[in-house]
């Protein structure tokens, strides 16, 4: 068997690979929007036609985060010009003030390290789930599609969180759902179209219909029952569920490959896989910063002020461009530490601070502690083939082969498969 491996750049000067396939990522979801938002990344702030006023400066960003007076998350060019529609106005998307603070107290429970493991470990507790079955797979020297691992892995996060059992089929069903709606979004339209918001919701009210009826029988097994615990509405809990749905598992989908190629690319796998839990989260703290998985955030602003020197007016957009802000930093690198305004900005800050964080991060060590159960006796996971995803609302690869090698770089002794890859 033939594996691509990292090779030494005979030109210091070039790109990084991993840089080059961040690229290709990036480009591929948004190939309007992305070069807009890249061309304004050397200056803090400036107005970009179709787009809004984007922030380019970490530091900047947090300020208009945590500026509720000046700048909201419902209003002309907001997130609530997206999901309202969708969604209705109760999610956390789109809702500012001591409503959204009610809404995310009662929610809070549910993303508790406790909860999130539970919901996580749902998958690996049936033994045939995806991930032991990933473990397995690697291990007896197959090639495996990570994307397609980690995306089905997310769609039975789904099915725990609408009351479906997660079947295959369900899986699929759930992952195609979300993607359809989610495809829509694009950074220079300020909302969907009317057809585009009517498919949305015959979409969601599918997707949704399980979760209607498990809240509606309070069985606590179900997230929805447990929402109904909580004291929230039907309109609250599908309204969350809908959300949750949405935007959470894109994240997954997108870093876990991203990271995966990230540290193959630069080295770093068999570090990122050891049994060191703080060696991990700095390498996947860094994996987030690079990725970017919310390459941007939309805020609307509420009264005249000025970002950086620059004057807004009142219905202006403000784009924070995290994907500028955060990769300012430079290439991949966990030995170095993560500047104090960059820490955590992908996933926001102030009130509005992703609710699901905990979820998210507990599935993806999952994953990878399903890699590195695999990944014995000096073997490691070496990516092939990849290809990237088109018209995502989160960058992604929609293929990203991998299989075992040696870590020194001789062949796997036990790989079953005679197949050659090639990055592609």
């Amino acid at each position: 068997m033939s594996v691509a491996v990292p090779a030494r750049r005979a030109d210091p000067d070039a790109p990084a690979p991993e840089a080059l396939w961040e690229e290709r990522v990036q480009r591929a979801a948004h190939p309007v929007a992305y070069p807009a938002l890249r061309s304004a990344r050397n200056r803090p702030v400036v107005r970009v036609p179709r787009i809004g006023v984007v922030v380019s400066d970490a530091e900047l960003a947090r300020e208009v985060l945590l500026d509720l007076d000046h700048f909201s998350k419902v209003g002309p060019g907001a997130p609530s010009d997206l999901w309202t529609p969708v969604l209705g106005p109760s999610v956390l998307l789109n809702m500012e003030g001591a409503e959204h603070a009610v809404l995310r107290r009662a929610l809070g429970p549910l993303f508790s390290p406790r909860a999130v493991r539970e919901l996580v470990a749902a998958d690996g507790d049936r033994g045939a789930g995806v991930l032991p079955d990933l473990t397995r797979r690697l291990a007896a020297g197959e090639t495996v599609d990570l994307a397609e691992a980690v995306s089905a892995q997310a769609g039975a996060v789904i099915c725990g969180m609408v009351g479906l059992p997660p079947t295959d089929e369900a899986v699929r069903s759930s992952m195609a759902a979300a993607q359809t709606i989610t495809g829509m979004v694009r950074l220079h339209r300020h909302g969907l179209t009317r057809p585009q918001v009517a498919q949305a919701r015959s979409v969601l009210e599918r997707l949704t219909a399980p979760a209607r009826a498990a809240y509606r029988a309070g069985d606590p097994a179900t997230v929805p029952g447990r929402m109904r615990d909580l004291g929230l509405s039907e309109r609250e809990a599908m309204g969350a569920v809908g959300a949750f749905v949405l935007t959470g598992t894109e994240t997954i989908q997108s870093l876990v490959p991203r990271l995966v190629a990230i540290a193959h690319d630069t080295g770093w796998t068999a570090r990122l896989l050891a049994d060191d839990a703080r060696l991990r989260r700095r390498a996947v703290e860094e994996g987030l910063r690079v990725t970017v998985p919310t390459p941007a955030m939309l805020r609307s602003v509420r009264a005249d002020t000025s970002v950086g020197g620059v004057p807004v007016s009142a219905g202006d957009r403000v784009v924070i461009a995290t994907v500028n802000c955060c990769r300012a930093g430079g290439g991949f690198d966990p030995d170095r530490s993560i500047e104090p305004a960059v820490r955590h900005l992908w996933f926001g800050a102030g009130p509005h601070f992703c609710l699901g964080m905990p979820l998210a991060m507990a599935q993806v060590d999952a994953v990878l502690d399903a890699l590195a159960a695999a990944a014995t006796d000096g073997l490691v996971p070496v990516v092939g083939r990849r290809r990237a995803a088109r018209a995502v609302l989160v960058p992604s690869y929609s293929s990203l082969e991998i299989g075992l090698r040696s870590a020194d770089g001789s062949p796997n002794l036990v790989q079953a498969s005679a197949r050659t890859w090639e990055a592609s």
